[in-house]
């Protein structure tokens, strides 16, 4: 059985989450503030424009997707009836669907971001240097890197 974690480790699984939960809640926040949708919006709008021309089937755009959603299929159907989302048969498979971004979907993703990199540079940049912020995505990167 291996050794629980030290409290550091603790420590820094502790600050993590609560530092990830704040500048979420921070950036969410200034986007409604904004009038605009919330960040899985965003995602799958840029996901999808990076996919282009191809497009994702949903099970590809939810593994490429920065923040989890749980339920994909409705929030794709919400997307779709806003006119930022259009469903296409696969040519690889009849039943199997590809989804694209529309004209409309990718300048509401374009007029996003200005909103959202304020944000995350308030929630984060504003608190950390540029040498802390390499050296704070080098380590979780080697986070992200065990997880996989």
């Amino acid at each position: 059985m291996p050794s629980p974690p030290s409290d550091a480790v603790v420590r820094a699984w502790t600050r993590l989450e609560r530092a990830h939960r704040a500048a979420l809640a921070d950036v969410q926040d200034r986007l409604k503030k904004a009038g605009l949708p919330s960040l899985e919006w965003y995602d799958v709008l840029l996901e999808l424009e990076r996919a282009e021309p191809a497009g994702l089937r949903p099970f590809e755009l939810q593994k490429a997707m920065l923040f989890a959603q749980y339920n994909l299929s409705r929030l794709i159907d919400r997307m779709e009836t806003a006119g930022l989302v259009a469903r296409a048969a696969s040519e690889l498979d009849g039943r199997g669907q590809v989804l694209h971004t529309t004209h409309q979907g990718r300048a509401l993703r374009r007029r996003t971001w200005p909103t959202y990199a304020a944000a995350i540079q308030h929630a984060v940049g504003r608190h950390l240097s540029e040498a802390e912020a390499r050296t704070l995505a080098s380590l979780l990167g080697r986070l992200h890197g065990a997880v996989d």
